[in-house]
């Protein structure tokens, strides 16, 4: 349900950081901890199964946007995840 804009005390800008300014070049990150950076956590942080999805709402749409800047490791396992890095 649409809410008023007077609801609410702080508005910001809706900006989405650059791959350069949250990946580290020599790395290779899971998108699970792609999406915890973009959060400005900890890669290894423990996150309950309800926000880490919420998290990835928002990091895999951030990644396809700048699918450009990446580069991809197939997984060890059929039931592992891959890893991105900078391109």
């Amino acid at each position: 349900m649409p809410r008023s804009r007077e609801e609410f005390d702080d508005l910001r800008e809706f900006e989405f950081r650059d791959p350069v300014e949250v990946l580290d070049a020599e790395q290779l990150y899971t998108v699970y901890e792609i999406a915890r950076l973009l959060q400005g956590l900890a890669p290894d942080t423990e996150l309950d199964p309800a926000t880490e999805d919420i998290l990835l709402d928002w990091a895999i749409p951030w990644m396809l946007d700048h699918s450009e800047s990446f580069v991809f490791a197939e997984p060890e396992a059929d039931d592992e995840p891959g890893y991105y890095g900078l391109r």
